[in-house]
């Protein structure tokens, strides 16, 4: 049984940021980082499974500005390297959430080296810069609504209203010290903005390519590919209806339900499995565990 467990944890470790070993979690000791143990956002980035499918789903709407695609598109590898990328954004993601303050801001700060260089133009003329602060709102707000769905469809679907808006709240820090600016703070502002946002997106042959390829990402292992398989589902499942309609990705109600069934099969054997994860670390260096 140790070894099965053991076996889980090390290919689930090869897909976050910790494989990239630049930061330690677990020291300085005591120090609670930008957010600490009892804010909603340890709560929300803290489990594996729904991270994932969130994260997931965030790269396909996010696929849906024009703008925002096309600096990833010429100043990113991620189509020859997406477990890269996946890692890459797990970094920012956990050290973020659970790093001690100066990890946190180390991040933040060479992410905004990097976005000073991301500059061009789309196919259709428009210049871009990812560090519009526009853009950066975006690319925030479909990363943190659809984390929060998640972790509400496969975590704790309890979490109450004011906690939700408590997790936008806490979390827009983040965007803001990128340079994001007018972040969405609650439930209803994300809802307007996202409202607002709609004409702006399309689904264009760069928008298919990206899901082609979140699709067809290679598994960490053979055993690990139904595993894959069943998260890219459940991260289209997870998409609201329209973004859905326009990538043209429709699933019947007994393959929603299927999709569903499964992840909560195999969620409790992910967090029996992980050990050594992010909030794990953090847990520990403030002495709670």
């Amino acid at each position: 049984m140790e070894f099965i467990r053991s076996r889980i944890e090390t290919q689930l470790m090869s897909l976050t940021g910790l494989s990239l070993g630049q930061l330690d979690l677990e020291n300085p000791k005591g120090d609670p980082g930008l957010f600490g143990p009892d804010s909603v956002s340890w709560q929300v980035h803290g489990d594996f499974s729904s991270m994932l499918i969130g994260g997931i789903s965030a790269l396909m709407l996010q696929a849906l500005h024009p703008l925002a695609l096309a600096g990833v598109w010429d100043h990113s590898n991620f189509r020859q390297d997406m477990l890269g990328r996946l890692r890459r954004t797990s970094q920012f993601i956990s050290g973020t959430t659970f790093g001690s303050r100066k990890d946190a801001e180390w991040l933040i700060e060479k992410v905004r080296t990097i976005h000073l260089q991301v500059t061009g133009h789309a196919p259709d003329g428009r210049p871009y810069a990812a560090s519009d602060p526009e853009l950066l709102t975006w690319v925030h707000v479909a990363e943190v609504s659809n984390f929060l769905a998640a972790h509400l469809r496969y975590r704790n679907p309890s979490l109450s209203g004011r906690d939700q808006d408590r997790y936008y709240s806490e979390i827009a820090l983040v965007a803001e010290r990128l340079g994001a600016r007018h972040v969405p703070r609650s439930r209803q502002e994300v809802s307007d903005y996202l409202a607002r946002i709609r004409p702006q997106l399309l689904c264009d042959e760069r928008s298919r390519e990206v899901l082609r390829l979140l699709v067809n990402a290679p598994a960490p292992s053979t055993l690990a590919k139904p595993f894959g398989s069943l998260m890219m589902q459940a991260g289209i499942d997870l998409l609201p209806d329209w973004a859905s309609a326009m990538l043209e990705q429709h699933q019947s109600p007994l393959q929603r339900q299927m999709i569903r069934a499964g992840v909560k099969r195999s969620a409790p054997l992910l967090r029996w499995a992980m050990r050594n994860g992010s909030v794990q670390r953090a847990h520990r260096r403030m002495g709670l565990m």
